[in-house]
């Protein structure tokens, strides 16, 4: 939301209304400074290159570059609400692309607890829907690579062990190339036309800052949770500034942003409680079962005597 909100204010106040340039300063931004966490050796080691083809690396890269160039894009051409909007469709693409790609399915409680949350954040967000033709295209367009950019950022952290800083050195420089290669597209021209003043560009080195720390952030939830479980946390994080704001800093989002809020936060109780009862039987699972020793039957005194008398019975001769 804070990087949101910065990227409207550079687009709308400061008056820089090239998306796509502006994204590529953010991703230098953070190649510059992982090359000076590098340099220092702050770096963490990546694995082996044998553990992950570089397709896997180049597709991340790539698929990046359209989510976040198209989301600024997006931000440019429509509205906060249809930006919102647009937001919320990626937690249903999410579960069809993991569906589609990994045969990966969700029981029927979390998909009903999703569409609450969901529904609930819609209410409460998307209060002015104003758009045009070309920005409701990009919005479209962005829905899936922003879904497939975080199932990527998730599936190498978990599986193939990369560290948050590590995976986005090394797919920064596919991401600072696709986007020059968007920006003839979909940037205006005269980007040197713009008046790079002192305050104006403070403002926008500090949002690609902010896009720094935030994207590290990110990478770190998507590490540690699902892409699914990543969503939700950012609409977690909209529900509580807005009721933050209305509680603590009496501002007046109206009675039914503030029903929504409270309903999509339900949802996320659900939703969580349902993952943590599944990883709890996960774990139950992966116990290992201690076997308990076999221990033999004690004689009683009436089978001990009878095979005394066997053995009275049936003398062995010696050779």
């Amino acid at each position: 939301m804070l990087k949101l909100n910065f990227c409207f204010q550079v687009m709308g106040r400061v008056g820089f209304k090239f998306p796509i340039f502006l994204t590529l300063i953010h991703y230098v931004t953070s190649w510059l400074l992982l090359a000076i966490f590098k340099t220092l050796s702050i770096l963490p080691v990546a694995p082996p290159s044998r553990t992950t083809p570089f397709s896997s690396i180049f597709s991340l890269g790539a698929v990046m570059a359209f989510a976040s160039g198209l989301a600024n894009t997006s931000l440019k051409h429509n509205s906060v609400g249809f930006y919102q909007m647009a937001k919320i469709a990626v937690t249903p693409t999410i579960v069809s692309a993991e569906f589609i790609l990994f045969r990966k399915t969700i029981s029927f409680n979390k998909v009903l607890a999703l569409a609450v949350v969901s529904a609930g954040v819609a209410i409460a967000t998307v209060t002015d829907v104003e758009f045009n033709v070309f920005g409701a295209l990009i919005a479209i367009a962005w829905i899936v690579p922003s879904a497939i950019n975080k199932i990527l950022w998730s599936n190498l952290q978990q599986q193939a062990n990369w560290t948050a800083l590590a995976l986005m050195w090394k797919t920064t420089p596919v991401t600072i190339f696709f986007l020059l290669a968007l920006m003839p597209w979909l940037d205006p021209p005269g980007v040197l036309l713009f008046q790079w003043d002192f305050n104006n560009t403070t403002a926008i080195l500090i949002s690609a800052l902010l896009g720094f720390l935030l994207q590290w952030s990110g990478a770190l939830a998507l590490g540690a949770t699902s892409a699914t479980s990543h969503v939700v946390l950012g609409q977690f994080k909209t529900c509580v500034i807005l009721l933050g704001g209305y509680l603590i800093f009496n501002s007046d989002p109206g009675f039914v942003s503030i029903c929504g809020a409270l309903a999509a936060l339900c949802g996320m109780s659900v939703y969580t409680s349902l993952n943590l009862q599944k990883s709890q039987d996960n774990v139950s699972m992966q116990l290992p079962k201690q076997s308990l020793p076999t221990l033999k039957p004690k004689a009683t005194n009436e089978e001990s005597v009878e095979s005394d008398v066997e053995d009275t019975t049936n003398p062995t001769t010696a050779v």
